[in-house]
């Protein structure tokens, strides 16, 4: 999704600090400290497993030798058992966790045609739970996640080469593949003896490089090209006070952390476990701008979050005397913010576009205006917090008389707002408008889409179903008189600093009046008639914006479908290449005019191979997150690709992303389908291309979210969404079964009764 954004044509500096022996320092050291920082997570998450029984285990240890002297042979028998047993227990333990990540490491189930299930998979299946245990915690299965696997060169070439083929003139193709083929047998085998050592000592070999030179060190600013965002219900509104809409939301933020720190959120099982390590740093983290790159920092609780309302900023305290303020209580406190008449001083409304320019000036300016003083301690009361609140003075979501307009403008509200009313470094922030709609603004680099659709769609229902508000809209439960009321945050910003405020700006602001943004909720159809085609609805939707693109701009391009390798520890994302040669030879069937045979069994082809491929990326044999880590050590042994640098330069002017729907069981769709999740989407990854974010909901509903810039003449979202529509009608026509016709089955009844007389 946005991370294709950053994905292409990165840029960095690197200085070898010399090569020897064909080893170069600079790589071996970079792959020592993604190990290191690799085993520091192993140990703290070790410390924090182990504390209680190292306790307990530590206690006994210690009567045992204190009393020695005065046990009886009885007693000191009875000790030493137990301390046996005790370390019987543990290395149990420890076993049956090498035995489940062997289990977890075999795929074998993924490639099997759906409904036949081999006497393998069964076998493993059934071992899987013997190994897994009844009840697991959010993070169980972490140690026992395998490694991501580091593919052949060879297998990474050929399927580049594969994917490029549909894209490219013959005679494109016929060099490229000589620098495939002379990458394969020369370079290509040197730098993936550095990937190997790395997978050998890291947990993951690509995910911490990923983080920081594809997030982390981008210079461009958050706002649109990596930060997304996730909507409220469609059609209800719990409350249109804007105060208790926020009590509620909040208050529901804090119940999904306080789950999260006790590990009581059941971990997310497709078969097998997916990795939770993102969740750990959902709250109390901001990402902190620097010159060269950014870090992303965490702190284990923060008990108050950061509110912004007409340009002042408060600190807001969610406890108190040590217990959680209930939804009335932050609502309360909520009302305090909005009655406060004081203006904001000098600089101080528009100080968060700093987060939303260009990363380097935001840099320079906290090192020089926010390294002290007043300015620091509420710089560090923002970052510090919770999590980031908005509350807008704007009405937002599809109403009036113009309701498809005004779920557009709600769209670009939630993905920029005025571009200095987010605070865009945030984890991320909470945004309730006047009518008492809110969404969600979320920074990318440290948890990507499906983790924080997780929360919203835990807030969301908890808000609405849990909570509750009362008839006349306010939230729920007592009030104590003794809150003390918000803090407002003081500044002292120079004239300085302000000119540098408003140069960030209107570098955000030039970028967000660019956006092209359309929300299409499909009504129509959805799931149910898309799987009645015996189709997957991922490979029938991304074909269908392959046949829409293609209608739109009369040709094919490079597309990046996200997909997931949370099967592995620390896994995030691998790209699908959805344009395949079997789906573009499906479209020029269709668009061609041949027979409705012929076009179904291309479509069943095309979906079959982009099935494939999804199952490829998901178990570790992607092409694209393999490329960029080869890139990155040719880069630290100063060696230029030229293949490796015209991969990893190209663009993705289709760049989609499905967010799957995870926690089905929190919504009723049958009795209260009016309560009807809207998804999220991203802004454009290309200058002359398109971002596609959508949503499967239920059965009968698919939601759409397309976004491109008004800049290019040749992009339009609300033309291409229109593309996209009559794309999915088209192939739900195409492969609907043909309904019979009355009169042939009237004639075909009346020449069987004549034969019967």
């Amino acid at each position: 999704m946005a991370e294709a954004h950053q994905a292409v044509a990165f840029q960095f500096t690197i200085t070898p600090e010399g090569i020897d022996l064909q080893l170069s320092h600079q790589a071996l050291r970079q792959v020592y400290l993604s190990g290191l920082r690799s085993w520091k997570k192993r140990v703290t998450r070790f410390k924090g497993n182990m504390k209680c029984y190292f306790i307990a285990y530590s206690s006994v240890i210690s009567c045992l030798f204190v009393c020695s002297d005065s046990l009886s042979i009885q007693c000191r028998t009875v000790v030493s058992a137990v301390l046996f047993s005790t370390l019987l227990w543990f290395s149990l333990i420890f076993t049956m966790r090498l035995c489940l990540k062997q289990l977890l490491s075999y795929h074998g189930w993924m490639f099997e045609q759906h409904g036949k299930v081999s006497n393998t998979t069964k076998i493993w299946a059934a071992m899987v739970r013997i190994f897994s245990g009844r009840q697991p915690l959010l993070y169980s299965y972490q140690g026992s996640l395998p490694n991501l696997p580091v593919p052949a060169v060879k297998d990474t070439v050929k399927r580049y080469l594969e994917s490029a083929r549909p894209l490219m003139s013959d005679s494109e193709y016929e060099r490229m593949t000589t620098l495939a083929k002379e990458f394969e047998s020369s370079l290509g085998n040197r730098l993936q003896w550095y990937l190997k050592l790395k997978a050998m000592w890291a947990s993951n070999y690509v995910s911490d490089w990923w983080e920081e030179y594809v997030y982390l060190r981008g210079r461009g600013p958050l706002m649109v090209n990596s930060n997304y965002y996730g909507m409220d219900f469609l059609y209800v509104t719990p409350t249109p006070i804007q105060a208790a809409r926020a009590g509620n939301t909040l208050h529901a933020c804090l119940l999904y952390r306080r789950k999260l720190n006790r590990e009581e959120i059941k971990p997310v099982i497709l078969n097998v476990p997916l990795c939770a390590a993102q969740c750990e740093r959902i709250f109390n983290t901001t990402r902190i701008p620097g010159e060269e790159t950014d870090s992303l920092i965490h702190w284990q609780d923060s008990e108050y979050v950061a509110v912004f309302h007409r340009g002042r900023y408060f600190r807001l305290w969610l406890y108190h005397a040590g217990r959680m303020l209930s939804p009335r209580e932050i609502e309360q406190q909520i009302q305090r913010i909005m009655d406060d008449s004081s203006p904001p001083v000098p600089g101080e409304a528009k100080l968060a576009a700093l987060t939303a320019g260009d990363r380097i000036p935001w840099a320079q300016a906290r090192k020089e205006f926010f390294s002290s003083g007043v300015n620091k301690r509420s710089l560090d009361c923002i970052e510090k917090a919770a999590f980031f609140v908005a509350l807008d003075d704007d009405e937002q979501g599809m109403r009036g008389d113009d309701p498809a307009g005004n779920l557009d403008r709600y769209a670009k509200s939630l993905l920029h707002g005025k571009c200095y009313d987010r605070w865009f470094d945030k984890s991320f922030t909470v945004v309730v408008y006047k009518n008492g709609k809110n969404g969600l603004n979320a920074e990318h680099s440290l948890a990507d889409a499906p983790i924080m659709a997780h929360v919203w769609e835990y807030v969301m229902t908890t808000d609405s179903f849990q909570l509750g508000y009362t008839e006349e809209g306010h939230c729920k439960g007592d009030v104590a008189s003794s809150l003390p009321p918000p803090t407002r945050l003081t500044w002292d910003i120079p004239a300085e600093c302000q000119e540098r405020i408003e140069r960030s700006l209107a570098v955000a602001q030039a970028l967000a009046d660019d956006v092209d943004f359309h929300v299409l909720p499909i009504q129509e159809f959805g799931k149910g008639a898309i799987k009645k085609c015996k189709i997957s609805p991922d490979a029938f939707i991304q074909i269908a914006l392959q046949l829409a693109y293609y209608r739109n701009r009369g040709t094919f391009s490079l597309t990046y479908e996200a997909s997931m390798t949370r099967l592995f520890r620390e896994g995030r994302t691998e790209t699908v290449r959805s344009c395949t040669s079997e789906s573009c030879a499906f479209i020029r069937a269709l668009e061609g005019g041949e027979s409705k045979e012929v076009c179904r069994r291309l479509f069943r082809t095309a979906a079959e191979k982009h099935q494939h491929l999804y199952k490829m990326a998901m178990t570790g044999g992607g092409i694209d997150r393999h490329l960029f880590c080869l890139y990155l050590v040719s880069k630290y042994l100063g060696e230029e690709s030229p293949f490796l640098k015209e991969v990893l330069s190209e663009t993705w002017r289709l760049s989609t992303s499905q967010t799957p729907l995870q926690q089905v069981e929190l919504f009723d769709f049958i009795n209260h389908p009016e309560y009807t999740t809207c998804g999220g989407g991203f802004g454009p990854v290309a200058d002359d291309g398109y971002g596609v974010s959508y949503i499967i909901i239920g059965e009968n509903m698919i939601n759409l979210h397309i976004s491109c810039k008004h800049s290019c003449p040749q992009t339009d979202s609300h033309k291409f969404g229109a593309d996209i529509k009559k794309a999915l009608e088209d192939l739900l026509e195409l492969l609907s079964p043909e309904k019979p016709d009355p009169s042939k089955a009237e004639q075909s009844h009346s020449k069987k009764s004549k034969k019967d007389l």
